[in-house]
C-alpha cells in the first residue's frame, strides 16, 4: 500500500474525523430554527450531498445549497446568505466541542510524519471551519495538531470545483512537483475517491458509517480498503518497518 508513496493526502470530514454526523445534527437545527420539521438524518444527509454534487462548479456550492434548502422548505428567505449565516452560527459550537479524530487517525498521521512522509489535507470545507479545527478544537489540537502534523492544508477556497472534481489533488500534485505515483489519499466518500482515481492516484477507502449507502461502489472503485487506523498502522508498520 505504501510502497513508493512520500505525498499521503487526507480529506478531512468522514475520513480523518467524525463529523458527517455534525453536520446532519446541524442542518437539522438550521431547518427548526426556521419553524419547519426536517427529515431523518439520512434524508437529510443524501440532500447535502446530492445538491453539492450538483452546484460543485459554482462559485460558493455551500451558498447555493442554503439557496435550495431555503426554497425546499419555504424558510422566506429573500437572502440566501442570511441561511448561510445563521448555518454557521449554529455549527461553530458543534466544530468547537463535538468533532474529534477518528480512532487511531491521529496516532496514524504521527507515524507517516516520523517516517518522513510528506502529510497533506484536501478537504471540501470551508477555510473558517479548518481554522476552527486548527485554533479552536481541544480534542484535534491535544491529539494531533494541524499545523503541526501537515505539511499543507487545502479548503474550498482553494479550488474552483469541489470534488468528484479532481482539481485539488491536480493542485497538490503541483504544488509538490510530485506524479501521482508518489500519493496515495486517504477518502472516505464516492465522490472523494472518484476525484482521487480522476487525478490517477492510488486511494483508500476508510470506512465511515454515513457512506454505508454507496458502500459497494466505494469499495469496487478503491485501490485499498479499511475498516479503520489501527489497519493502517499495522500495514504502515509491516512495510515500512
Amino acid at each position: 500500500m505504501f510502497e513508493g508513496k512520500s505525498i499521503i493526502i487526507f480529506d478531512m470530514d468522514g475520513t480523518l474525523i467524525d463529523s458527517v454526523g455534525i453536520w446532519n445534527k446541524v442542518d437539522r437545527r438550521l431547518i427548526e430554527s426556521f419553524g419547519k420539521k426536517a427529515l431523518s438524518d439520512r434524508e437529510i444527509q443524501h440532500t447535502r450531498d446530492d445538491i453539492l454534487e450538483r452546484k460543485r462548479g459554482a462559485q460558493n456550492p455551500y451558498l447555493e445549497y442554503c439557496a435550495c434548502l431555503n426554497e425546499l422548505y419555504d424558510f422566506g428567505q429573500n437572502d440566501p446568505d442570511c441561511v448561510l449565516k445563521k448555518r454557521y452560527d449554529i455549527a461553530h459550537d458543534f466544530l468547537r466541542k463535538e468533532i474529534d479524530y477518528k480512532p487511531m487517525a491521529d496516532v496514524f498521521v504521527k507515524e507517516l510524519v516520523k517516517l518522513g512522509c510528506i502529510t497533506v489535507i484536501a478537504s471540501t470545507t470551508k477555510r473558517s471551519n479548518m481554522d476552527i479545527y486548527r485554533q479552536e478544537n481541544a480534542n484535534i489540537m491535544s491529539k494531533a495538531a494541524i499545523d503541526e502534523c501537515f505539511s499543507k492544508v487545502y479548503t474550498r477556497e482553494d479550488v474552483g470545483s469541489i470534488k468528484p472534481d479532481p482539481e485539488v489533488y491536480l493542485k497538490v500534485m503541483e504544488d509538490f512537483e510530485a506524479g501521482p505515483e508518489k500519493c496515495l489519499v486517504f477518502e472516505d466518500s464516492l465522490v472523494g475517491i472518484k476525484a482521487a482515481k480522476s487525478a490517477g492516484i492510488d486511494t483508500v477507502a476508510v470506512h465511515d458509517m454515513y457512506s454505508d449507502d454507496e458502500r459497494k461502489e466505494i469499495n469496487r472503485n478503491a485501490d485499498h480498503i479499511i475498516g479503520g487506523y489501527e489497519e493502517a498502522v499495522e500495514i504502515l508498520k509491516k512495510e515500512r518497518g
